[in-house]
């Protein structure tokens, strides 16, 4: 399955941007080596066509014989998984719109660890405990990168939220 037109995404810091001109093939690995670098049960991944980077680029961790990954070298924001004659995945959350790259396959399946079957099941937060933390999150004052593309980097603090 491919996805015809292009998107940004980037780090959490901003320090790295890039923009993709189609996409292949999104997927949820659950390989061990995809858990460790995600430090995360799995790794929502798509593939990239084409990809550019416009704002720094990543660092490189050679994680096999035959795959490296991408991060970003300032907030560590897993970024990319690159195999050998495969071409390039990204790591779809780092996608400024991740809603446009849903999964149609899992991989990986002999690490999956057995609580991730469910997950959706699991039940959330009670109302008294949700209006708690909406309390708590509205003090926070965020430090990430927002969700496109921005003149300067670091953001300036009128470039937040716009």
């Amino acid at each position: 399955m491919t996805t015809a037109g292009s998107a940004t995404g980037g780090c959490q810091c901003g320090a790295v941007r890039y923009e993709v001109g189609a996409f292949g093939r999104a997927s949820i690995c659950h390989c061990r080596m995809c858990q460790k670098a995600f430090g995360n049960a799995f790794a929502p991944l798509v593939t990239a066509k084409s990809i550019t980077f416009t704002r720094g680029t990543p660092k490189h961790f050679q994680s096999s014989s035959k795959a490296r990954r991408g991060f970003c070298g300032s907030c560590g924001t897993p970024l990319t998984y690159e195999f050998e004659g495969f071409g390039t995945e990204i790591a779809i959350c780092t996608l400024d719109d991740p809603s446009i790259a849903a999964p149609v396959l899992q991989v990986g399946l002999e690490s999956r660890i057995p609580w991730c079957e469910g997950l959706d099941a699991l039940p959330t937060r009670a109302p008294e405990e949700a209006a708690k933390a909406e309390t708590l999150f509205k003090e926070l004052v965020s430090n990430q990168h927002p969700d496109h593309d921005t003149e300067n980097w670091p953001v300036q603090e009128n470039d937040h939220g716009n």
